[in-house]
């Protein structure tokens, strides 16, 4: 029993970060016409550059001034920031932009993030909207990579690359592994013809799909790119629109971000019948395999090291196959690969400091082991409604904007 126990669990978690994306790759390289999105682009839309903040007053300028430096047609970019209640000098920063075309939807009342989209979304005017937050930069021509895929009239959603700045610390070596590693499983998806991964500072959509999602939603990128896929229209990944963001100043404030993204992710898996497309089983798969799964990994992770236990404790007879029974000594070998990989993460997450390559490859489990924390804190949030839609203005390492062009 111990054994059945044990080999579902660690199935479950090489499926999730392994077995999925294999599985992917395979599907795509058995397709005879492999989803690829039409290159040719016929002409170039108008544009709704969306900004969130919430007291942002620090970089809102530099956002600004980046956004006003895109290259792309002036008279087709519309540029709306949603200040959410935002009780600092960000509103008055944004009116300061305002002879430069920069438009403010502002209400004091703080309501969160997804009331603020759907207020400043009856202002925008352009067939295409984008996305962002005012924390994050883009390079010059990401606008125009971001919505070259539209060109097929298939695609109802278009997500960018997520880049995390290198160099700040061994926690955000390891956050741009993450990206690169989601960067490879959205390029896949899309191939198959439906991406499930959406960054939500670099997301673009149909104006005219649309819908208004209810304010208590936490993950908005999500809800909102699943509803337009649920109106029978695909995600597209686009690569090379790319957007820059610092990491969090320590691991802690990291463990708190991805917490209340975490409780969002719960909030979904509790609205799938609102969310998922049952109707397209081969995406309803990908964003349970993708998503939904994620979140209950320290579950898996947490039975796989009791099972064990249980396996050592209480040892199989030594007869059949010793490694899928847990027989002696496999079941001791195991148990002390588990050992060392949270003693190696113990270890890494006191260097989040220490520079160069030994630095960042400690981290790595360390990175692996506080992401599932926070899916345990997310979790507890959502269960004893503790995890409200109002975001808190989340630190970056430096407190200085990133330069489009270094990841």
């Amino acid at each position: 029993m111990a054994a059945r126990l044990f080999w579902f669990f660690v199935g479950t978690i090489l499926y999730t970060y392994l077995g999925y994306p294999l599985l992917l790759t395979i599907l795509n390289r058995r397709r005879s016409k492999p989803g690829h999105l039409k290159s040719h682009q016929v002409d170039v839309p108008s544009v709704t550059l969306l900004v969130a903040a919430y007291n942002e007053q620090d970089v809102i300028g530099e956002k600004l001034e980046n956004c006003l430096s895109l290259d792309y047609p002036r008279d087709q970019l519309q540029i709306i920031v949603a200040a959410d209640g935002s009780d600092d000098r960000t509103p008055d920063i944004v009116r300061l932009y305002a002879a430069k075309g920069v438009e403010l939807s502002f209400s004091p009342p703080r309501k969160g993030k997804m009331a603020a989209i759907n207020r400043a979304m009856e202002m925008a005017k352009g067939d295409i909207v984008v996305f962002s937050d005012a924390n994050n930069f883009y390079d010059v021509d990401t606008i125009r990579h971001l919505v070259a895929p539209f060109a097929d009239a298939t695609v109802g959603v278009v997500t960018g690359a997520k880049s995390v700045v290198r160099g700040d610390s061994p926690l955000g070596e390891s956050e741009g592994l993450y990206w690169q590693y989601e960067s490879f499983i959205k390029e896949q998806e899309t191939m198959l013809g439906c991406c499930t991964g959406f960054s939500g500072e670099i997301l673009a959509i149909r104006r005219m799909l649309f819908e208004a999602a209810p304010e208590y939603v936490i993950n908005d990128d999500f809800y909102i790119s699943m509803r337009i896929v649920k109106q029978g229209y695909r995600v597209a990944y686009a690569p090379q629109a790319r957007s820059y963001e610092r990491v969090s100043p320590t691991a802690e404030e990291e463990v708190q971000r991805r917490a209340r993204i975490n409780a969002g992710w719960f909030q979904s898996i509790a609205m799938g019948g609102q969310v998922l497309p049952w109707r397209k089983p081969v995406v309803t798969w990908q964003v349970i395999s993708h998503k939904y799964l994620r979140p209950l990994l320290p579950w898996a992770m947490i039975g796989a090291a009791v099972t064990n236990v249980w396996a050592v404790v209480r040892p199989a007879p030594a007869d059949g196959c010793r490694l899928l029974r847990l027989a002696a000594p496999m079941n001791w070998i195991l148990l002390v690969l588990q050992t060392a990989f949270y003693l190696v993460a113990l270890l890494g997450g006191s260097t989040t400091r220490r520079e160069g390559r030994l630095g960042s490859l400690l981290y790595v489990p360390a990175f692996l082991v506080n992401s599932n924390i926070a899916a345990i804190i997310g979790l507890y949030r959502f269960i004893m409604r503790k995890q409200t839609p109002l975001w808190q203005r989340a630190r970056r390492q430096h407190e200085r904007a990133p330069r489009p062009g270094r990841s």
